[in-house]
C-alpha cells in the first residue's frame, strides 16, 4: 500500500455509533456482550481490508444522566484487550487497537497486557491512549472529582514513557532456548528501566520479552495542546475530530510541524478522523436511513449526550429550542467542547438542533449521501493534506459496516484510494509508520 493510497479503521461502538443505533433493525442490539457478533463484524473488516479494527472505552459508565435502557445499551460491552485477544485468535491480518486509560491503570499492567497482545496476534497489536475525564469515572476509583486537565496530560506523559521504556528492556533475539547448553535467553539480552519520577517508580524490565513489532503501535486521540504535542512525540496514529476541511487541514499542519520538534518525519505519523457514514444508492435513499435513525431519538437521551460532549454542564433549565449558552471551559474533553460550540455558533443550531447534529457522529464528520459524494469528501480531505484516512463508524452494527463495505469500498478501489489486498501481516506493516519515543 501506497502513501497515496487512505488507511482505514473500522470503529466497532457495540451497538452502533448513532446514539438510537441499538433500537434500529439493523443492529445487532446484544452486540456489545456477544463474542460471536464481535468475531463476525470484525472478519467482515478483515476480508474488506480494513487496516484496523478500534474499539473505544471508558471505566465506568459515562452516560449516567441517560435513561437506564441507553446506558446499558452504550455501555454493556466487554473489555476490549480481553475482547482483542479473542479476536486475534479468529482473524489473522487486520490490526486491533484498544483504547487503555492512563488516569487509572499502572504503566507495568499496560505494557504487558498489550505485549501479550502483539504476540497473540503475530504483530498486530495498538494501543490507543487516553486520559479520563469524567467525575463518573473518577468516582470508580476513590476520587470525588477527575483530576485537572494539565494533571492528567502530565501523569499521561510519564506513563507512555514507562510503557516504551518497559516495552524496550528487552533487546530482538534475546530469547534463544538453546537445550544443550541450557541457555533459556541471553544475560545481557534484558535490563531494568529503574524510573524513578513524579507519579510513578517502576524496576522493570517486563516479564514479557520484545514483542513481534517490536513495541505495539501508539496510537493518541487527544487534540488539545498537550495531546498533540503527546501524540507528536510518541504517537503512529491519531484520530481526532474535525468538522470541515479548513480544520482538518489546520489540524494536520500543527501537528505536522510538531513532529518535527521531536525529530519525526510526516511519514511516521497517520492522522486518521474519525467519519460517520449514512450511504445509500442514491441521496434520497440515504436521506431515508438517516432520518429513520434521527426519528428514534428520545430528547431526554439526545440532551443527555450533548451535556457529556461539553463537559458534563447541566442544559436542562435551558429552553431546548433556545440557543446554546455561554459556558466555562470544561475541565474534561476540551477539545470536543470546543468543537461543539464552535458547530453550534457556525451553523446557528438550538440546543435540540446540536444534540440532533451530533447523535450519530459524537462531533465527527458526518456524510449523509451517495458512494459517490462520500468518496468525494474522503478525497478531498486526504488530498488536501487534512487527513491520512479515516477511522469509519458505522450508524449501526453489521448494517452501516456492510453499507460501507458493499457501496462505498469499491468506489474507492476504483479511483486508486484504497488497497486491492494487504501487503504485509503486521499493523505497523499497513501503516508505514516509524514508532516515536520516550524522552
Amino acid at each position: 500500500m501506497t502513501q497515496d493510497t487512505l488507511r482505514l479503521g473500522a470503529f466497532f461502538y457495540a451497538t452502533g455509533h448513532h446514539v438510537a443505533g441499538w433500537r434500529h433493525p439493523s443492529s445487532e442490539a446484544d452486540g456489545g456482550l456477544n463474542l460471536e457478533r464481535y468475531v463476525g463484524w470484525a472478519r467482515r473488516a478483515e476480508a474488506a481490508k480494513f487496516d484496523l479494527v478500534f474499539l473505544e472505552d471508558g471505566t465506568g459508565i459515562r452516560d449516567t444522566s441517560l435513561r437506564s435502557s441507553e446506558r446499558t445499551a452504550r455501555s454493556a460491552h466487554f473489555e476490549p484487550v480481553t475482547l482483542l485477544s479473542a479476536l486475534a485468535a479468529v482473524t489473522s491480518r487486520i490490526g486491533l487497537v484498544a483504547t487503555t486509560s492512563t488516569s487509572f491503570n499502572e504503566p507495568y499492567n499496560v505494557a504487558r497486557r498489550f505485549a501479550s497482545l502483539d504476540h497473540l496476534s503475530g504483530g498486530r497489536a495498538g494501543w490507543n491512549l487516553v486520559t479520563s475525564a469524567t467525575d463518573a469515572e473518577a468516582a470508580n476509583f476513590g476520587h470525588d472529582r477527575i483530576a485537572l486537565h494539565a494533571d492528567r496530560y502530565e501523569r499521561a506523559e510519564e506513563f507512555v514513557d514507562v510503557v516504551l521504556g518497559l516495552w524496550n528492556t528487552w533487546d530482538d533475539g534475546a530469547v534463544i532456548i538453546d537445550r544443550a547448553s541450557g541457555q533459556f535467553s541471553k544475560p545481557d539480552g534484558f535490563r531494568p528501566i529503574d524510573h524513578k519520577g513524579r507519579h510513578f517508580e517502576v524496576r522493570g524490565p517486563l516479564n514479557i520479552s520484545r514483542t513481534p513489532q517490536g513495541q505495539p503501535v501508539l496510537v493518541q486521540a487527544g487534540s488539545s495542546g498537550p495531546g498533540k504535542d503527546l501524540a507528536a512525540r510518541t504517537a503512529e496514529i491519531v484520530f481526532t475530530a474535525n468538522q470541515t476541511l479548513a480544520e482538518a487541514v489546520e489540524f494536520s499542519g500543527d501537528l505536522r510541524e510538531r513532529l518535527a520538534r521531536f525529530g519525526r518525519s510526516r511519514d511516521d505519523l497517520k492522522i486518521l478522523p474519525g467519519l460517520f457514514p449514512v450511504v445509500g444508492r442514491s441521496e434520497a435513499e440515504a436521506r431515508a436511513k438517516f432520518e429513520a435513525l434521527q426519528d428514534l431519538i428520545d430528547p431526554v437521551v439526545g440532551l443527555a449526550l450533548l451535556e457529556r460532549m461539553i463537559g458534563g454542564f447541566d442544559l436542562s433549565a435551558y429552553d431546548p429550542d433556545g440557543p446554546v449558552p455561554e459556558l466555562p471551559e470544561a475541565n474534561g474533553a476540551k477539545s470536543r467542547q470546543q468543537l461543539m460550540f464552535d458547530l453550534a455558533r457556525r451553523e446557528g443550531l438550538t440546543l435540540r438542533q446540536l444534540y440532533l447534529r451530533i447523535a450519530g457522529a459524537r462531533g465527527h464528520s458526518q456524510i449523509v449521501g451517495t458512494p459517490a459524494q462520500i468518496v468525494d469528501e474522503m478525497e478531498a480531505r486526504f488530498r488536501a493534506g487534512g487527513a491520512d484516512g479515516f477511522n469509519i463508524m458505522p450508524a449501526t452494527l453489521p448494517g452501516g459496516l456492510d453499507d460501507f463495505i458493499e457501496l462505498v469500498l469499491p468506489e474507492l478501489r476504483r479511483r486508486g484510494l484504497f488497497r486491492q489486498d494487504y501487503e504485509g501481516r503486521t499493523l505497523r506493516g499497513h501503516l508505514g509508520t516509524r514508532p516515536g519515543s520516550g524522552r
